[in-house]
């Protein structure tokens, strides 16, 4: 095997923008990312749910349809 050939793995700190921070392994010493775990509302669950009553409603208003 050569020598030196593959890069320096070292133990990483990730800080995301939400200010949660939490540690793997790459070659760089630090790396900051914009949207993580704690703060992706398809982890968190607190996904926005659309008023599609609403939508119906103001269409059905908007075009005299009654049903």
């Amino acid at each position: 095997m050569k020598k030196d050939l593959h890069p320096n793995i070292v133990e990483c700190s990730v800080s995301c923008a939400c200010g949660n921070t939490f540690t793997t392994t790459s070659t760089k010493d630090s790396i900051r990312v914009d949207i993580c775990n704690a703060c992706h509302p398809f982890f968190t669950g607190s996904e926005r749910q659309v008023d599609t009553a609403g939508r119906i409603d103001k269409f059905k208003k908007r075009y005299a349809l009654n049903s």
